[in-house]
């Protein structure tokens, strides 16, 4: 074996670790993301029982665009979302 096949081998094997490393990071972000989401939706279902006997109207909705806020925010996108509706109502 030569010198570059041997830095060549080597520079392989660092790439391969750090594609590892990154697929590990990218799973627990997809995983985070998906209890954030359904750990929000679960909030704002709670939230409009609670809400729509004291304030009527004030309930948002179940979407995509909510599970995003919620996915990508958690608890504070769903504090925006019903600043946002509260914004709204006035």
């Amino acid at each position: 074996m030569d010198t570059n096949s041997g830095a060549f081998l080597i520079i392989g094997i660092l790439v391969v670790v750090l594609l590892i490393g990154a697929m590990k990071s990218r799973g627990e972000w997809i995983v985070n993301f998906l209890l954030r989401g359904v750990l929000g939706m679960m909030s704002v279902y709670f939230l409009n029982l609670f809400l729509g006997d004291i304030m009527p109207g004030m309930g948002v909705g179940y979407n995509p665009i909510t599970f995003l806020t919620t996915g990508i925010l958690g608890f504070p996108g769903v504090a925006m979302l019903y600043g946002i509706n509260f914004y709204m109502i006035l």
